[in-house]
């Protein structure tokens, strides 16, 4: 009897941080079911992996897909990446639970902190469904490319329980209203959420300016979602904290919430002080390595390069104004091109633009470049905007305008908001408690585009810089965080385990440069990031995508 696919000759790496070994792989429906010399063996389908690595699909810890997946059921720009799992409902959002007429608010919550439009979250979801469990139910209707882990938020458990309330600073729920919420997170976690989200950061508000739900919440309440999600068979905490005002809680929060029974999951960073150097990362490795003798597991993750946001000519312009706003308003790029390319209008935004200034410092700016190549993020070091006007006699705003019309605007620029600490950052990544990925894919959307972050690391610090070994690198990816998930036969190359696979080329392997689609459902935009060096990525046996092109399988489970 022929198999139904065989992956052959290639390296397989099994996910576990052991040795690669050349084998050949059989897959099965949705399971693999032989690995090794496979010579004698037939298939209806097979892959010639010789000279590519063989490896578990990679999963993804931070990501916002929650209204996506209704109209972009291939979950890109993350199924170009190697993703066959993608974990939703970070930050504390999440669209359940949910009472009627309260839809509206907590896409507003959504469009507000993750720049995910409301009009496309409310037009393209169904909203059929009152508890998270039922949220589950419809995702998996929808017949996603990949799988899907859920969190519950903690901003739709507490507006649920508190009203208006939620959001002020200072207020704390009635004792009625702390057991309510308790029982929402057991009865999602009961259902198939894997753990609760909550974000403290006070960046995050909500329109009329006020913090999310959640951000002021004492650690006496969420330790009782702990016991809520302890009540529900136990689950996973995670949280953006707010190391600006409460960085001493937050470090006493992460333990509580081990101690508690909760596995803990927090974003960490390497900061903005350059001169701070690997430093910063000692005191995470310290903390991290405390945490060890603990039941519970407690892991961070990061981004893996300094990012922000990408300013252009496709949706952030370089500097804020009237003139500039109305150039954006013209209905495409090509169109803004020859708007710029004019000398009286050019000559305005450049007036306009001295005035004002660059959107962002140029000394923390930086050109992605114009060729087709893949984008230069400047990691090793490199001449910012502020360096290369000064250069060449310009104004920033002036040097901007002369690459975006060299590049008939297609070049980018990126504004390090974060990670400028470029030493500490790859001292963090190198730490065994620390994801490489942050990529927020689903949200910023026409902003930033870090979906690209596996490919990333692999490439860059993997493979370019040697930061980790590759079987340690695919760990990270691979059967360590889904250990952290809780999921079952994923992970891993093993007979019996569900078929997540991807071939790729590691001496290929690259991100492509972040190009701007106009595809949201309500005519709006964003970025999205392609690859080059994936063969093939297999999600439950079936192939969701080649060399980065989408397949017609939506194979995806709902993992709960």
């Amino acid at each position: 009897m022929a198999h139904d696919f065989i992956i052959r000759g290639g390296t397989v790496i099994d996910g576990t941080g052991g040795e690669a070994r050349g084998m050949d792989v059989a897959i099965d429906d949705d399971r693999i079911t032989a690995i090794g010399d496979l010579g004698g063996a037939v298939a209806s389908n097979e892959i010639n992996a010789a000279g590519m690595c063989v490896t578990p699909g990679f999963i993804d810890l931070h990501t916002h897909f929650d209204a996506q997946i209704a109209w972009d059921p291939q979950m890109t720009s993350s199924s170009w990446h190697g993703v066959t799992t993608a974990l939703i409902g970070n930050c504390g959002l999440s669209f359940a639970p949910v009472e009627s007429g309260q839809q509206s608010k907590l896409a507003e919550m959504m469009e507000s902190v993750e720049d995910i439009p409301r009009e496309s979250i409310l037009g393209s979801l169904p909203w059929t469904w009152k508890s998270y469990p039922e949220y589950l139910d419809v995702i998996e209707s929808l017949s996603p490319a990949l799988n899907v882990v859920g969190l519950v938020g903690h901003a739709p458990i507490r507006f649920h329980a508190m009203g208006d309330r939620a959001h002020d600073e200072g207020a704390e729920p009635t004792p009625a209203e702390l057991s309510r919420m308790r029982d929402m997170v057991a009865e999602s976690v009961d259902g198939g959420a894997v753990g609760f989200s909550t974000s403290r950061i006070l960046l995050h508000r909500v329109p009329d300016g006020r913090k999310l739900p959640g951000t002021y919440a004492s650690n006496d309440e969420l330790l009782a979602m702990a016991d809520g999600m302890r009540d529900g068979g136990g689950g996973l905490f995670q949280v953006v904290p707010d190391y600006e005002t409460r960085a001493g809680n937050e470090f006493q929060l992460f333990s509580a919430m081990a101690d508690a029974g909760t596995d803990v999951l927090f974003t960490v960073g390497p900061g903005n002080d350059e001169s701070a150097g690997a430093g910063v990362a000692s005191i995470w490795g310290s903390f991290l390595e405390q945490q060890q003798h603990k039941s519970a597991q407690v892991q961070s993750y990061t981004m893996t390069r300094p990012s922000g946001s990408l300013m252009g000519l496709a949706q952030v312009p370089p500097v804020a104004g009237p003139r500039w706003r109305a150039l954006m308003q013209l209905p495409t790029v090509e169109d803004r091109v020859a708007a710029l390319s004019e000398s009286g209008t050019r000559a305005e935004l450049i007036e306009e633009g001295k005035e004002r200034g660059l959107l962002y410092n140029p000394a923390h700016v930086h050109p992605l470049g114009a060729s087709n190549a893949a984008p230069d993020f400047h990691i090793e070091g490199g001449p910012s905007v502020a360096d290369l006007a000064s250069e060449a006699g310009l104004h920033p705003v002036e040097w901007v305008i002369n690459r975006l019309l060299e590049s008939n605007g297609r070049e980018l620029f990126n504004m390090w908001f974060f990670h400028r600490n470029r030493e500490g950052l790859g001292a963090l990544l190198a730490l065994d408690g620390v994801y490489p990925g942050a990529g927020d894919t689903g949200a910023h959307a026409g902003q930033i585009c870090d979906s690209d972050a596996p490919t990333h690391f692999l490439s860059y610090w993997c493979r370019d810089r040697g930061l980790v070994a590759l079987p340690e690198a695919i760990r990270r990816l691979t059967s360590k965080p889904a250990e952290l998930l809780g999921l079952r036969d994923r992970g891993t190359l093993t007979v019996g385990a569900f078929a997540d696979v991807n071939v790729f080329d590691l001496a290929g392997l690259e991100v492509g440069y972040p190009e701007f689609r106009q595809d949201f459902p309500n005519g709006g935009g964003r970025l999205c990031v392609g690859s080059t060096g994936y063969a093939a990525t297999f999600v439950n046996g079936a192939i969701v995508a080649e060399q980065a092109v989408n397949t017609s399988a939506r194979p995806g489970r709902v993992l709960r």
